[in-house]
């Protein structure tokens, strides 16, 4: 196939960021990021994440983002939608995820796309967590903690990934990349970026055995 256009699902995060890196190589041509946020279409559904940090990350990309607002019930039926309409509105043939090795994550992305006549590609897919986080930074991927499980804490929040945190995240039995949703992250900066995202933590949430930053755009 010719076209090489993608839409990325870009949840802020590095998984997704060096996921799209990685398709770029690839040469694979991003068009647009699609992020599905919460049912008052304030913040992420996942990371926590206000959806004008979120547009300053696609804004410094160079690409177009496409927020989408749902409930956990509706989920799948919207996000069908919103890759049909962006299939459509940006001619893509592909769509770009950042899992990892979640078997069922896999399936579920698959069916979608394929409900969309799109391909789903997996850049990370079945790659060694470790050394993919490590690579990430070593890329010039700069990515704080959004959000964390009750296991890690509170003061986890904010914290910047470095070599020696991933240790320390290995040391208490937290996985090195956050795959099993132990931690989510925010790009501040990256290869892609025209401009470094300034972000500042506010304050912290809990929320049904999460821990939140509050974000606000500096």
């Amino acid at each position: 196939m010719n076209n090489k256009n993608a839409l990325c699902s870009w949840s802020g995060g590095k998984d997704s960021c060096f996921a799209l890196m990685q398709a770029k190589q690839q040469g694979i041509t991003p068009t647009v990021l699609l992020n599905v946020l919460n049912e008052e279409g304030k913040i992420s559904r996942s990371h926590g994440i206000p959806a004008d940090i979120l547009q300053a990350q696609a804004k410094a990309a160079g690409l177009a983002i496409h927020l989408i607002s749902s409930s956990w019930q509706d989920y799948q039926s919207n996000f069908i939608k919103a890759l049909q309409q962006l299939k459509q509105q940006h001619q893509s043939a592909y769509a770009v995820f950042g899992d990892i090795d979640l078997e069922a994550h896999r399936d579920w992305e698959e069916m979608v796309c394929e409900k969309a006549g799109l391909e789903a590609v997996l850049p990370l897919w079945k790659q060694d967590r470790k050394k993919l986080v490590l690579q990430m930074l070593e890329s010039g991927i700069e990515t704080i903690i959004v959000c964390c499980n009750t296991t890690m804490g509170e003061k986890f929040l904010g914290k910047l990934i470095t070599p020696a945190l991933v240790e320390e995240l290995e040391a208490i039995g937290v996985d090195a990349c956050g795959e099993n949703g132990e931690y989510h992250t925010l790009v501040l900066n990256c290869p892609m970026f025209s401009n470094r995202i300034g972000v500042a933590v506010t304050g912290t949430t809990l929320h049904e055995n999460y821990w939140f930053c509050n974000l606000e755009l500096k």
